[in-house]
């Protein structure tokens, strides 16, 4: 049985560990209200830039002069998969349910004889992934000294992953990220991007579309646009991972706190207990001393 000193001691600890759990709430809190603004402001761009290009490509599918990113290589034996996570922890099951999403695409293209390449973006699904397939890893980018993400970052992995479409190094490139749903709903996401893939758009569905006419042609418009989506589909990635990083965090450190004040509840029962037992002995203690006089 625990002496009252280490009963003592034990909840001081968890109320040191109760203060931090709650303070960095509070941060995440603060962070996930900008996270989320400027996730949320990046989603009409994305959509629109991706309606644009799925229109022009609808007009050059199948054609031979139709870009490269958009035509693929013609063939599907080697894949880059490109996982983003976080570069912390705390943050619940955020960064493993990312992983998870992109472990077992991986098992299913091994078994299906294919080629894998990994490129991580954070440092938790590198260490995730190096245990099971660190020969598969080609590449890292490390976002720690990032104190807040921006275009620049975005084009910086997407030039990489253009370099090594244009050597030659993988057949289609898939991206993995968590999409922000609210503080309590992050959902893992696979997104394909290269070559590039489209959604039909909402407003053709009955085969009504407007016409335009094109100066430069399709052709030439779309080279400019693609490696430009490419960018603009990692950017909005590494926004939707900002802000489900931030509410999952929150959303552990408030479990978290909740379970150190009922902690602090059944250590504190405990220890007046055993404090009173220990009066109780003593008494008794004197009490049969008196008695023995």
């Amino acid at each position: 049985m625990p002496s009252l000193k280490d009963l003592k001691n034990r909840i001081e600890s968890v109320k040191s560990t109760r203060k931090i759990t709650k303070a960095m709430q509070m941060v995440a809190a603060a962070k996930l209200r900008r996270a989320q603004e400027a996730a949320e402001a990046g989603r009409p761009y994305a959509e629109r830039m991706n309606a644009v290009m799925g229109a022009l490509a609808g007009s050059v599918a199948g054609s031979d002069t139709a870009p490269r990113l958009l035509a693929g290589t013609g063939q599907d034996d080697t894949h880059l998969l490109v996982v983003m996570t976080a570069e912390r922890g705390l943050c619940g099951g955020f960064n493993s349910s990312i992983v998870r999403l992109a472990r077992l695409r991986i098992q299913k293209l091994l078994a299906a004889g294919k080629t894998v390449k990994i490129l991580t973006v954070g440092k938790k699904g590198r260490e995730q992934l190096r245990r099971d397939f660190a020969e598969y890893m080609v590449g890292h980018v490390d976002m720690s000294e990032v104190k807040k993400v921006g275009y620049a970052n975005a084009q910086a992995i997407a030039k990489d992953v253009l370099a090594r479409f244009d050597a030659g190094e993988f057949d289609v490139a898939t991206i993995y990220y968590s999409a922000f749903q609210s503080v309590i709903s992050q959902t893992p996401t696979e997104q394909q991007i290269i070559p590039a893939s489209f959604d039909a758009p909402e407003g053709d569905a009955e085969g009504v579309s407007t016409l335009y006419d094109y100066e430069p042609d399709e052709e030439k418009i779309l080279t400019d646009l693609l490696p430009l989506g490419v960018a603009t589909q990692i950017f909005s990635a590494l926004l939707e991972n900002g802000a489900s990083e931030q509410g999952a965090r929150m959303s552990a450190m408030d479990n978290a706190t909740r379970n150190a004040g009922e902690m602090i509840d059944k250590l504190s029962i405990q220890y007046n207990r055993t404090r009173q037992a220990v009066i109780t002995n003593e008494l008794i203690e004197i009490i049969s001393g008196a008695e023995a006089l």
